[in-house]
């Protein structure tokens, strides 16, 4: 039960090592003020409308006691006296309203359902908005890769896409509380005109008492259950395993199907049996007693309410007391449309919150203070990194330190280096992804920084080795290389020129719809595309953005799963003279016709020079382009090797 299971990434503590946290009053405030401000984001007519709902559906059942009451009260003059007396009237109105009383809170039950949908959905929806927002806001990319922001972007993503308890369920359940509120202060003004004001608090008291401690155990049970949250996680990681198809032919072959039914089981007792003894020692005995003391008490208050019937109360009195009595009662249930609601569901909130805080703040200039010089889209002379410092959020390892480097414009400059030497992080702060923390970059001179991240961008034509795969057609793909133009009167014809130039346009125009098919198989008359057919959209693309002014291109191994051969070909089409481009490779053979190739290691420039000058220093370049041209060397002709002449 208490062993962990660290060396499978499972963090299995024992039962007591996570104490549940419990919500501090402070906390529970702020949460409740909180759930206020989001209320306008509803607007004014959903809330307005679900507010005077609620307060019905809360005055209705005090309408239907009283009513309740005079009928019955009534009726024994009325028989003894006989139909059409006097006090027959006042029977037929006292039903009649009791009647409507409760036709209308069958009527309104739906309607409260729906406005609080609504509601739930407004909220939600707006802060899907702050979402998406603070997503994108920046002109980098350091908060979306930074572990702790994520982990809050994540929560909150979770938590608002589920549905089940959020900030917008927050917020309807915040409202339904009207409801029993009113309905508790009906009952309560029934008890003390009709019988006494002390009775009508001692019901409160034991309502609310009784109230208190569910919710006290509702809250550290939810709070207990996060704390499991490493045992359920490899319990439903089992699960997942055992039932899906990615790992169902090993788990047969090897045999495995009886380990992982008896793994599955220990594992779901793990959690389940901790987790079965905080909800007795949260839920079931605390409530047992609260429950206790709220019995005694409207025991006591019947009883009181008897002994009245027996001497001076009417039986109108009787029967209004004992009804706002026993209904008040029932108001220390569980609230299924606003207990959890109202717990669990501002979670998101607070995690985007967090998320939004921890955001960088753009730099604001002095009052005064010209803007800079910004630098050019089209480099004429050299981009170069001066003494660059970089290290990603969270890690102690610079990716760079002291960084000097130099692109000469409107050539082909080559970046290679082993894995993890920085190639692509040194493209995102060429993009502006990332801002150097140390040194800077200038572009003919001028400091890049003092660009717009957006305008520099505009000027640069990019191909990730990761590129996006658009869920649209061929049009849109390639159009959002450049999106001011793709609407334009040549967009058409520059996209399928791109296309052609790509090499993708006799793909595209096989396709069932033309370049007008979605580029998804799983969409309604889509079509997938293979990776190397996407290699080739994606490229285009960039051409797009060429066409519209960049003047940098930046190919980031868009061909990684090629083989040699293919690579090369590809890089002899596309890499173009008069365009500044940064070609990123870890494969030495094919980049051997750029014009500068720059060795990154330690987190500086090793090496540098063409590829003969490289080879003749025998450095590490040269070690390493002879074991790449050792190890291909049975698949091409020995006189095509890279390297000989």
């Amino acid at each position: 039960m208490g062993r962990r299971l660290t060396g499978r990434g499972w963090a299995v503590p024992g039962a007591r090592d996570a104490a549940p946290r419990w919500t501090a009053p402070g906390e529970r405030i702020a949460a409740l003020r909180d759930m206020v401000g989001l209320l306008p984001a509803a607007g004014r007519g959903p809330v307005a409308a679900t507010v005077v709902c609620n307060v019905l559906l809360g005055a209705l059942p005090v309408v239907f006691v009283v009513a309740g009451g005079v009928m019955v009260g009534r009726v024994p003059g009325a028989v003894t006296d006989g139909p059409g007396t006097a006090p027959w009237p006042g029977v037929l109105m006292a039903f009649l309203v009791a009647s409507v009383a409760f036709t209308g809170q069958q009527m309104l039950a739906p309607v409260q359902s729906a406005l609080g949908e609504e509601v739930a959905r407004r909220v939600d929806g707006a802060l899907f908005g702050r979402i998406i927002e603070a997503s994108l806001r920046g002109p980098g990319m350091g908060a979306l890769e930074d572990p702790r922001l994520l982990e809050t972007l994540g929560e909150a993503r979770r938590e608002l896409e589920s549905g089940g308890d959020s900030p917008g369920k927050a917020c309807a359940g915040l409202l339904h509380l009207l409801a029993r509120v009113v309905q508790l202060a009906g009952c309560a003004l029934v008890v003390g005109v009709c019988f006494s004001w002390a009775a009508a608090a001692a019901v409160c008291a034991a309502v609310l008492a009784m109230r208190h401690g569910l919710r006290r155990g509702l809250r550290g049970h939810m709070a207990s259950w996060a704390s499991l949250s490493g045992r359920r996680r490899e319990e439903r990681y089992l699960r997942e395993l055992a039932t899906g198809t990615a790992a169902a032919k090993e788990i047969r072959v090897f045999g495995l199907a009886g380990w992982l039914r008896d793994r599955h089981r220990a594992v779901a007792l793990e959690w389940m049996a901790p987790a079965w003894a905080e909800r007795r020692r949260l839920l079931l005995w605390p409530y047992l007693r609260y429950t206790a003391f709220g019995l005694t008490v409207t025991a006591s208050v019947l009883a009181s309410v008897a002994v009245a019937g027996a001497g001076v109360a009417t039986p109108t009195e009787l029967a209004l007391a004992t009804q706002a009595v026993l209904i008040a009662v029932r108001l220390a249930e569980f609230y299924p449309e606003s207990d959890m609601q109202t717990i669990l569901g501002m979670n998101a909130h607070r995690a985007l919150t967090r998320f939004e805080e921890g955001l960088p703040r753009p730099a604001s200039r002095p009052n005064g203070q010209q803007a800079p010089q910004p630098a050019p889209l089209v480099p004429r002379r050299e981009i170069a990194f001066h003494g660059v410092g970089f290290r990603y959020p969270g890690q102690e390892r610079p990716v760079f330190d002291g960084l000097d480097l130099q692109i000469e414009a409107g050539k082909c400059t080559a970046i290679v280096g082993a894995n993890g030497a920085g190639k692509t992080t040194l493209i995102k702060l060429l993009t502006r992804l990332y801002e150097p923390g140390e040194g800077r970059i200038t572009v003919d001179g001028t400091p890049l920084d003092h660009c717009p991240a957006e305008v520099w961008r505009s000027g640069v034509a990019v191909v990730f080795q990761d590129f996006n795969r658009y869920e649209t057609d061929a049009w849109e793909n390639v159009g959002y290389g450049a999106v001011g133009y793709r609407n334009s009167a040549t967009a058409r014809e520059d996209i399928r020129t791109t296309a052609r130039e790509a090499g993708a346009a006799d793909v595209l125009d096989a396709l069932p719809h033309g370049f007008g098919t979605p580029l998804a198989g799983h969409l309604s008359g889509g079509t997938g595309l293979s990776g190397g057919q996407w290699q080739r959209v994606a490229l285009a693309r960039a051409l797009f953005r060429l066409r519209h002014g960049a003047g940098v291109l930046v190919l980031d191994e868009p061909t990684a799963s090629l083989d040699v051969r293919a690579e090369a070909r590809f890089y002899r089409e596309f890499v173009r003279p008069g365009v500044t481009t940064v070609l990123i490779s870890h494969r030495f053979a094919t980049v051997r016709h750029a014009d500068h190739i720059v060795v990154l290691s330690g987190g500086r420039v090793s090496e540098r020079g063409s590829h003969e000058e490289l080879v003749r220093a025998d450095g590490e370049y040269a070690r390493l382009f002879r074991l790449q041209a050792h190890r291909f060397a049975d698949e091409r002709p020995s006189s095509a090797l890279p390297g000989t002449r």
